[in-house]
């Protein structure tokens, strides 16, 4: 696992361009829902999508055990994150479903890699020579 760490760092800047891209299209309305703009209920989910990928590219680089415990933990947030925009935006209303675009499934893809490269951070542990 010794290319994780770039894998983690390609999918947090993948993670960041899925941001701009269109995630649904309400076509009732004839309105592209992005990351940067979700209409007046959602808001703008993406400025917490680059929180956290800010977060996880400065513990990426750090080695230390507790910058890759605080990975996992950020990964994961981000995670439920990507979840919640998964579903909570694509909400039907009134027997109309907006599309799915291609930039939600980027932000899917990506925030599952974020997370497996956390699970598989290459680090060294030191151990003790046992003294027999």
């Amino acid at each position: 696992m010794k290319y994780m760490k770039w894998i983690g760092v390609a999918a947090a800047l993948l993670l960041i361009v899925a941001c701009f891209l269109p995630w649904y299209y309400l076509d009732w309305k004839n309105f592209t829902i992005t990351g940067l703009e979700a209409g007046d209920k959602f808001g703008r989910p993406a400025y917490w999508h680059f929180v956290f990928s800010v977060f996880f590219l400065f513990f990426s680089f750090i080695p230390r055990i507790w910058a890759k415990q605080w990975n996992v933990f950020i990964a994961a947030v981000n995670c439920a994150w990507t979840a919640r925009n998964f579903f909570a935006l694509a909400m039907c209303s009134g027997g109309e479903c907006p599309a799915r675009q291609a930039g939600i499934w980027l932000l899917l893809i990506a925030s599952l890699l974020m997370m497996l490269s956390t699970l598989f951070p290459d680090i060294k542990l030191h151990r003790e020579k046992s003294k027999n």
